[in-house]
């Protein structure tokens, strides 16, 4: 069943982009009025240039005494992995649990390098086996062996 299907099916559509100028305090307002714990950040073009997620708020902006106000959303920029919408769902699961990541933002690259959705753990819960849930939790929530 899961072979079958793609990014776009399992994706939720719909999602809101801030822009790289915002400020975290402004940020955090719209994650608390979305219910949502992570915004895809766009640049002035439009397009996808990150994440942002309230534990990035958190961690590296006021528990280190800075004022979210201050703070652009675009300097939270780093490395982004993203989804074509096109990609199937064996695609999706290697590249959340290649890079041990619990949200993927899906882009339609045909139509115009879009961002269309976000791909999250309740989206995978929702659409995948039982077996490719717990492969999932155990790549990304695995910790080192020491």
């Amino acid at each position: 069943m899961s072979e079958k299907l793609l990014a776009r099916d399992i994706m939720t559509g719909g999602v809101q982009c801030i822009g790289a100028h915002e400020s975290l305090f402004e940020v955090a307002k719209t994650m608390r009025d979305l219910s949502v714990g992570c915004l895809p950040v766009c640049g002035d073009n439009n397009r996808l240039t990150g994440l942002i997620t309230d534990r990035d708020i958190v961690v590296k902006c006021c528990a280190e005494g800075v004022d979210p106000a201050t703070v652009q959303a675009g300097s939270f920029n780093a490395k982004i992995h993203w989804i074509d919408a096109e990609a199937d769902a064996a695609d999706v699961l290697t590249t959340m649990e290649e890079h041990q990541i619990k949200r993927l933002p899906v882009i339609d690259v045909k139509g115009g390098h879009r961002l269309v959705g976000m791909i999250t753990e309740a989206d995978l819960a929702k659409n995948l086996s039982d077996e490719q849930i717990a492969e999932f939790v155990s790549c990304v929530y695995a910790t080192a062996q020491t």
